[in-house]
């Protein structure tokens, strides 16, 4: 590896340390690696643009030129910013809608904030932001294509429901309601202001109820790591314990206010990495 790709790895690295995904990252070979931590980088610069306080029409432009951007890497002529993920699509395999799907999902937010949208635009909003996701990583894992996208679809789904039931507060605060409009209204709120939602009395039936859907994700995702080999699912066979951690963390806790931030504790972070990355 020369001094420059490792000054960038050690930029990618200083970017991903933070988050939940980073000791997932750590255990993959270097290769691997490297491609997931671009893939993180990639998704973060966009959706820093989507969640930015910037005018609407700037932030549709920005994401506008990611969109361009991925085009041109696609068709040979990658930007500054991409140069160095030509050969991780080259090796793994890495499809330009993913990309783009990606994109897509982070625009969701933009024209307008995101508030009590029905049940299948939630779905595409999670096939977008962390299915999408998926469908990259499992080409970097090297998994089967079927097992690959199917296991994509449904531990995508997984975190990205149990996202939603951690950041209730934090995106109401943002303006954003993501709970399903049909989850609402069989509660009895028929309103989407997410500040009034957020207070309603109601609202622990509307996330236990989302929280079903979670598990039954979880589950399906389980099944499928199950049956593929275990060096192929350590990265997400970890994301998906250290995520369903917090969602059992988050029903322990309940959704009545007040609501307290959960954390999973170091001990099980370690118990989890442990277990999962040195099989």
């Amino acid at each position: 590896m020369t001094l420059e790709a490792t000054a960038e790895t050690t930029d990618y690295e200083a970017a991903a340390s933070g988050s939940s995904f980073y000791a997932a990252m750590r255990i993959l070979p270097r290769a691997q690696r490297q491609a997931m931590l671009q893939i993180y980088s990639f998704c973060r610069q966009v959706d820093d643009i989507a969640d930015s306080d910037g005018p609407r029409e700037e932030r549709l432009a920005a994401l506008q030129r990611w969109r361009d951007d991925i085009d041109a890497l696609y068709q040979g002529h990658p930007p500054q910013r991409l140069r160095d993920f030509v050969d991780t699509v080259r090796t793994f395999g890495l499809k330009r809608e993913d990309f783009l799907a990606i994109i897509d999902g982070m625009e969701m937010d933009v024209p307008q904030d995101i508030r009590a949208p029905d049940f299948a635009t939630l779905d595409l909003y999670c096939d977008r932001v962390a299915s999408a996701v998926g469908r990259l990583s499992v080409r970097v894992f090297g998994m089967p294509e079927e097992d690959g996208i199917l296991l994509a679809h449904h531990l995508g789904r997984a975190l990205q429901l149990t996202n939603i039931l951690r950041d209730i507060d934090e995106d109401a605060q943002l303006g954003r309601l993501y709970l399903p409009r049909e989850a609402l209204l069989h509660a009895g709120i028929t309103g989407n202001d997410p500040a009034k939602v957020t207070a309603d009395r109601a609202l622990p039936k509307v996330c236990n109820s989302l929280a079903v859907h979670a598990k039954a994700h979880f589950e399906k995702s389980d099944e499928i790591m199950k049956r593929n080999r275990r060096r192929a699912v350590r990265a997400p066979r970890i994301m998906s314990k250290y995520y369903r951690a917090v969602l059992d963390l988050l029903l322990a806790r309940g959704f009545a206010l007040p609501r307290e931030p959960v954390r999973v504790s170091k001990a099980t972070k370690l118990g989890i990495i442990l277990r999962y990355a040195l099989i």
